[in-house]
Parts: C-alpha cells; structure tokens; sequence
C-alpha cells in the first residue's frame, strides 16, 4: 500500500513523526526544527529522513518535497500558563509562527494535517488566538476538528499531560470518518518506567546538595511523584508524573522527583522519556542533561499521538464511525463535521 508522505515541522527529537511511523502507514520526506541540539537525538533515533536545522521563516516553500500530511507541533512558549502567554505578540515571533505554516499548507494544499499545542491555546485572550488559527484553516479550505486530550487518559501513560490536538483534512469525506480516540485505562505504574536503582547516578539524588535543605523535611512517599516548584514540593495525588516540561532541568524548577531505597532523586532523561512513551529512544551520550531534558519535555506523548494517527488513518480508508465523537466545552464550536 502507497505511504502516505508527511512532513515534520517543529520536530524537535521526533515524536510526532514517531507516532505517525509506528503506524506503518505514513513516511517522513521532510523534518525541520530551530535546535541544533535536536538533531543528534532526531538523527539517533531515525534512519532515511534527517532533521533539516534552520529558521522555518527562511525555509524555501517551493523547494519542499511533495507531501500529503503536515505534522506540527508549532511552539507553545507564546501561549503557556508556564510562559507570558503573549499569543501573536510574543516578542520572540514563536507565536506568528503559526502563520508560517499556514503558508506551508496554502501553497502545498496538503490532503491533511495535525498541529499540536498546550491546552491553554484554547482559551488565551479570550479565545480570540484559537479563534484566528480556526479561522485561518477553514479559509485555507479545511474542514478542522480539535480537542483536548490528557496523556493518561488517552495514551495508557503515568503523566498528567493535557494538549490541544488540531486536526484537519481538505476532504469533508474523510472529517466526516473522523473521531479523535476515546480514553482507556491507565494501567502503567510510573515506577515500571523508572530505571533499576542500582543503575541510577549519584548526580540525580539530592542528599549533600544545596536544595535537599530545602526538600528534606517533606514527606515523600514510594507511590507518588513530586515535583520542586522553585520554593516548594508538590504532590501529584493522582499518581502519576507532572506535566514534564521544557525547564525541568534549568535551575531545579519543575523537576519531577521520586524516592527509592537510596534517597530522593529527580527522574533521570532516559524515565522522562518513557513517560512520554519513547520505549526504545537512543539518548546522544554527548548532551548534556538540560538539553536532553529540555528535548523530551518540548516533545509530545507517542502512544496518544499513535492513536489519532491510526484514526487518520481510518477516516482516509473511509472506515465508518462506531461511536460519536462527543467534544466538551468550547470546542463544541470549532469542529465542521456536525
């Protein structure tokens, strides 16, 4: 059966794109990111297709290889709780950037799409951001279904990780075949993902350095993971990992910690990126551990991303629906197929 060819934009270390290939349907022709730094985890991790690294302003449009699907998790720092949340002002330009692939898709015209966003995207300025980039796709002449989806809900991962997923198709045929997955069970203990203690580095526990002061008088169980918050320790009471985050491993904050039988420690890279469902991910020996940490919690959830692709996947073949899509809240609004 013919590929379908995709393009990865914003790719980071590729979890889209792995998503997307793990379904055996969909080949990459095209990957871009800003980081240098990525391409030595995204070329680690892939064979054919390397990441391309240059500002996806300067890309040449018409020098793109022919694609099918667009994949873009375009950068969130403009729109998070965890950033100014400035939108389209943001003084870096990461927020406009949206805009650059709107002119990737309106001089391409590809079959399709999936954009991928923090939650929060749904709601800055009063919706007035999601509302443009809605509006925006529609004009372009696609039909766009969105939704929000929590990673332990909808991926069968221990993190509380909640995104906005944005998909759209030229064909009303193949939106009207489309539904978002419904949620599963969560059946994974956090503690299945974490390396063999007698394995763990000394770097990554906390006793004789500054912050244990800070964090020794908490009480940190074996079934929870914690997290520093710059001036205080945070429980997850659901049990699972926090959001994992781009600044986990710039000055302590928001690192996710556990205790084992030798102390309290952070997550190391390697556990940060199976609760993002990398099973079998090759870390660069040769980065050092903000960057890695930076890479996986820029990165998205591989099992949810799987998910939507397989359902891609059916609305194409023109597989029939067997349950409705029911959405919730404010994107009761932003979906054509009803």
């Amino acid at each position: 059966m013919k590929k379908i060819r995709t393009i990865d934009l914003f790719a980071g270390i590729g979890g889209i794109r792995k998503g997307f290939e793990s379904t055996g349907r969909f080949e990459t022709v095209y990957a871009n990111d800003f980081e240098p730094s990525c391409k030595l985890t995204y070329d680690k991790n892939f064979s054919g297709t390397k990441l391309h690294i240059e500002d996806i302003n300067k890309v040449n449009i018409k020098k793109l290889p022919n694609f099918d699907f667009l994949l873009g998790g375009f950068p969130c720092q403009a729109f998070s709780i965890a950033g100014h949340r400035q939108g389209f002002k943001d003084k870096k330009g990461r927020g406009n950037l949206f805009f650059k692939v709107a002119e990737i898709i309106e001089k391409n015209k590809p079959m399709g799409f999936l954009l991928e966003n923090v939650k929060n995207l749904e709601s800055h300025d009063n919706g007035n951001t999601f509302r443009i980039i809605l509006e925006t796709l529609r004009n372009l002449g696609y039909y766009i279904d969105a939704k929000i989806l929590n990673s332990m809900n909808y991926g069968n991962v221990p993190q509380n990780r909640e995104r906005i997923y944005i998909v759209g198709f030229k064909s009303r045929k193949h939106i009207d075949s489309f539904k978002f997955p419904d949620p599963i069970k969560l059946n994974v203990n956090f503690r299945k993902l974490l390396e063999p203690e007698n394995k763990i580095d000394e770097k990554y526990y906390y006793k004789n350095k500054p912050l244990f002061e800070k964090i020794k008088d908490y009480t940190f169980t074996y079934d929870t993971v914690y997290q520093w918050r710059r001036q205080y320790v945070r429980a997850n009471k659901k049990g699972v990992c926090p959001t994992l985050t781009a600044n986990m491993g710039t000055g302590g904050h928001n690192v996710p910690l556990v205790r084992d039988f030798e102390g309290i420690r952070k997550l190391t890279p390697l556990e940060c990126a199976r609760i993002q469902g990398f099973k079998d991910i090759k870390l660069p020996n040769d980065l050092v551990d903000s960057k890695l940490y930076k890479q996986i919690g820029n990165s998205v959830t591989i099992s949810v991303i799987e998910r939507i692709a397989k359902n891609i996947i059916n609305a194409i073949d023109g597989k029939p629906l067997h349950s409705i899509n029911m959405k919730l809240g404010l994107l009761d609004t932003v979906s054509n197929n009803s």
